[in-house]
């Protein structure tokens, strides 16, 4: 399980990525929460789920979806920056991430705030733009 915060936020991205819902249900607490509070009602991603079996399957529904055909993260050209703060169990990570569709790149800035229990996330809130919801 990764120690740090940059090895967790990574290890998470990671899962992201390749669209493991296994993967990445697990590195959640049996408790942990996943809140997407701008994510509009009705679309993919869910505003808020509660509990790793709850998290694993609206993930596994998610990335069952066809991801868009033309769309691609460019993750040589995103960019991240971790904050630490002065509670150890929580960092916060900005991320301005690369999406190319169709032979243009679009910057989609983002804010998550992890808190972490036992190398776990206990919760996570990711603040994204709506229109970039799934």
């Amino acid at each position: 399980m990764p120690t740090t915060p940059q090895e967790l936020f990574e290890r998470y991205t990671w899962t992201g990525l390749t669209r493991d819902a296994d993967a990445r249900a697990d590195m959640f607490t049996p408790d942990g929460v996943l809140e997407a509070p701008f994510a509009p009602v009705g679309r993919p991603v869910p505003q808020r789920v509660e509990g790793r079996e709850e998290i694993r399957a609206a993930l596994s529904a998610l990335y069952h979806q066809p991801p868009a055909a033309d769309q691609n993260v460019n993750v040589e050209e995103s960019r991240y920056v971790l904050h630490e703060t002065a509670d150890p169990g929580v960092f916060i990570a900005e991320i301005d991430a690369v999406l190319e569709t169709a032979g243009t790149a679009e910057t989609v800035s983002m804010v998550q705030i992890f808190r972490i229990r036992d190398g776990k996330i206990a919760m996570i809130r990711d603040y994204f733009a709506p229109e970039h919801a799934g």
